[in-house]
């Protein structure tokens, strides 16, 4: 089967996910720190050179996953890559990735904030801690103000959660504490594994328009038949 084209269209954040080619460790190990903050420091360098903005990151020892809206359709793209070469060269010396990147195109108001905490939460069902803020290679202690987060462009959606800086977060915490429904957990793990977009019908027509691909799967099965009309 033919890999699908890049998903992509123009100020559409997206949910992006790259799995390592090996485990840097297992989640019954202590976390490889220096390695975790290496691959912290070159997200830095990657989106600053290549003009990112990036609303949300998580790195674990067998993944990195980023909530980021693109300025060009190569700007996730292009940030993987980097982090994949730099990998390859220092840490897993050879291939760094388990294949492609899978990529989903999340709806703006709807979306956003819950793939942000999908993203976050995602060390506690792996298993590597208890609460997401025990985590310190992600977004989350970022938007709850339990430090300074240089990487974060905030989205407008984290901005609408409240008028100042301690609204925001505060409710944000809430979200987080609150966690996703298993409903919204299974739609967008099954946007990102089938690289498709996910959002509410108007929105998903709308962005039919500008994306670079069909947006959504094809129907099942075979098309109807156009059986020609008998003579009169």
């Amino acid at each position: 089967m033919a890999r699908l084209p890049r998903l992509y269209a123009p100020r559409i954040p997206q949910l992006a996910q790259a799995r390592f080619a090996r485990r840097l460790s297992a989640a019954s190990e202590p976390a490889p720190v220096a390695q975790l903050d290496r691959l912290h420091a070159w997200l830095g360098e990657e989106i600053a050179q290549h003009n990112l903005a990036l609303h949300g990151w998580l790195i674990t020892p067998d993944r990195i996953c980023l909530v980021a809206t693109p300025a060009t359709a190569q700007n996730i793209s292009r940030v993987i890559q980097g982090i994949g070469r730099r990998m390859g060269a220092t840490m897993l010396h050879g291939r760094a990735y388990d294949g492609r990147y899978r990529n989903a195109l999340i709806e703006p108001g709807r979306w956003v904030l819950p793939a942000m905490v999908w993203l976050e939460s995602l060390p506690v069902r792996l298993g590597y801690v208890d609460t997401p803020l025990r985590w310190p290679w992600s977004s989350a202690p970022g938007h709850t103000g339990a430090q300074a987060d240089p990487l974060l462009t905030d989205h407008m959606d984290y901005w609408n959660e409240g008028n100042t800086p301690f609204a925001r977060q505060d409710r944000y915490r809430q979200r987080l504490d609150s966690g996703i429904s298993a409903q919204q957990t299974a739609q967008i793990e099954a946007a990102l594994h089938g690289q498709w977009a996910l959002g509410e019908r108007i929105f998903l027509t709308h962005l039919g328009r500008l994306a670079s691909r069909r947006v959504t799967p094809a129907p099942r099965g075979r098309p109807a038949r156009n059986e020609a009309m008998p003579a009169a």
